[in-house]
């Protein structure tokens, strides 16, 4: 029976990739040492930082004019590090689209910057985007958006037009599986362990004209520093980057951002067709605002809900569960998702349904 894994993070890793790591574990390329274990000053370790940056440029086509920065920390860090780097008045703007992008407004307030709501979905249980208000301010330093809403299931596509403020993006949940244009952006930020790699690696992608505006930051919190160091100005870590630099690869065999945004789209539309014409299942997200990376649904009864995922986990499609925020089930489309799992999802559920109609 094929085991398919629908967890919002760490989520699936392509299979091809799992299969290199583990012929490649015992000795990394001939060198008779592990990825485990070779040294991050290392010529082998070098050239997989390289590798991987050029890839992800490649990738994203980003320009020239912006640094990509290999963190620590997840992306929960970035909430802090953003507002030390690039908001040297203490002002920035926010919308509210759910849990991420208020756990980002609680972290900037810790470090003393005012955060002015500029649109909340929250009347609507978070179930839609937000309306940004205009006029935006712009002597706001940046405004912050989460690009994807990985416990409510909502994806923003369209983006708000705000003058000269900067946008900062939070894309954890949609990096590099929804495609957006770099230098629409100040800075991007995203976690690996959802489409790029497994946990402890964060990507940063930072316009070079926003960085080294503050003095006397936190050394591990410094954009500057970081870009001064090419990354290393510690131990980075080299087991993520090596892996993510393998999924880059296999990005690239695919066919690129193209691909996998159909294939995305694809698999999403499978997902949600049947879920509209259920009379069991249902999706709560306005239709013009639905992810494709992460789709919520419901039963309405919460015995029922729990019956489904332990159906399913039976039938070899794992953590359906849904966010202990929202309950119900959440089947997460990342790129390494096969069609094929999502149609074993889909026939599992409609049988569900068949027999308890």
């Amino acid at each position: 029976m094929p085991i398919y894994n629908f967890s919002a993070g760490p989520a699936v890793l392509p299979q091809p990739v799992i299969t290199q790591i583990q012929a490649e574990l015992p000795s990394f390329r001939d060198s008779g040492m592990s990825i485990l274990e070779i040294s991050h000053r290392s010529d082998l370790f070098a050239q997989v930082l390289q590798d991987a940056e050029q890839d992800l440029r490649d990738l994203m086509a980003i320009p020239d004019n912006y640094h990509v920065l290999f963190f620590q920390g997840g992306g929960t860090l970035q909430f802090t590090a953003a507002p030390l780097n690039l908001a040297p008045h203490h002002r920035i703007g926010l919308l509210d689209s759910g849990h991420w992008a208020q756990r980002a407004a609680d972290e900037a307030k810790r470090v003393g910057t005012k955060v002015t709501i500029l649109g909340s979905s929250a009347a609507n249980h978070f179930n839609q985007l937000p309306t940004v208000v205009q006029p935006i301010d712009q002597s706001l330093d940046y405004i912050h958006l989460t690009t994807n809403n990985t416990i409510e299931g909502t994806m923003m596509t369209r983006l708000p037009v705000t003058g000269q403020v900067p946008l900062v993006a939070d894309m954890s949940s949609n990096f590099l599986g929804e495609p957006y244009q770099v230098s629409d952006f100040g800075l991007i930020f995203a976690g690996a362990q959802k489409n790029l790699g497994p946990a402890g690696l964060t990507i940063v992608i930072v316009r070079d004209d926003l960085i080294g505006q503050v003095a006397n930051l936190p050394s591990m919190l410094d954009y500057q520093l970081f870009a001064a160091k090419d990354s290393m100005f510690n131990t980075p870590p080299v087991f993520a980057i090596y892996a993510a630099g393998l999924v880059l690869k296999w990005l690239k065999a695919q066919g690129g951002l193209s691909t996998m945004t159909a294939r995305n789209r694809a698999k999403a539309a499978l997902l949600y067709d049947f879920l509209d014409q259920s009379q069991l299942f249902t999706n709560p997200v306005k239709t013009s605002d639905r992810s494709t990376m992460n789709v919520p649904f419901v039963t309405g009864q919460a015995d029922l809900d729990a019956a489904v995922i332990q159906g399913a986990r039976e039938h070899g499609l794992l953590n359906l569960k849904g966010h202990r925020l929202v309950g119900g089930m959440r089947a997460s489309l990342y790129n390494a998702m096969p069609l094929a799992g999502v149609q074993a999802l889909v026939d599992y559920l409609a049988a569900f349904e068949a027999h308890h109609r």
